[in-house]
């Protein structure tokens, strides 16, 4: 019932008039519902248990605060802007068990430096990593069949992409805002061919 969830409109929660900074989600709980910590700028680290397999959308945008999270393995889904705006984390590791990557799902974490995308994703969404200027270099796995249109649109530090040879891209629209990088083509985990990117 989200209208008896206190945290609904508390963009900062507190807890005996203490700020909540620290947050751990009971181990009983499989699903962070859509907007369930939206902007709660306080919130600098949130545990989430090995129960949870679903993070819906919204779920953390704009938690400006925030510096790390641990998404646990039995997570499958991310959904759309779950960590939009999130500009103070740095590094994010998505576990093999996550699927899909909705659309602007990590848009605007400008602070992001690191992010592995493991084997199990098949699809990346629709302005995924849109505005993420932070990143450098990226590797899209072999499992991944679709990638959403500007998907990693102004990630203007990015200077080094691998990605599948079989895949079939608009290149112009997935970076666009981005020049300048160098595009290693794989097949079969093997080196294919390599070439540069310019707007």
């Amino acid at each position: 019932n989200d209208s008896a969830n206190p945290l609904n409109d508390a963009h900062n929660p507190y807890i005996n008039n203490e700020l909540v900074t620290c947050l751990v989600i009971p181990d009983d709980i499989t699903s962070v519902g859509d907007y369930a910590f939206a902007y709660c700028r306080g919130l600098t680290e949130i545990i989430i248990p090995n129960s949870v397999t679903e993070i819906g959308d919204y779920a953390f945008a704009y938690c400006r605060g925030l510096t790390e999270i641990i998404i646990p393995n039995s997570v499958t889904e991310i959904g759309d802007y779950a960590f939009d705006g999130c500009r103070g984390l740095t590094e994010i590791t998505i576990p093999n068990s996550v699927t899909s990557i909705g659309e602007w799902a990590f848009s605007c974490c400008s602070g992001l430096t690191s992010v592995n995308i493991p084997n199990s994703v098949t699809s990346i969404g629709r302005n995924a990593f849109d505005g993420c200027s932070g990143l450098t270099e990226i590797t899209i796995p072999e499992s991944v069949t679709s990638i959403g249109d500007y998907a990693f649109s102004d990630c203007t530090g990015l200077k080094e992409v691998t990605i599948p040879n079989r895949l079939d891209i608009d290149f112009s629209k997935i970076f666009l805002g981005c020049s300048g990088i160098y595009i290693k083509f794989v097949e079969d985990n093997e080196f294919v061919e390599s070439g540069v990117f310019y707007e």
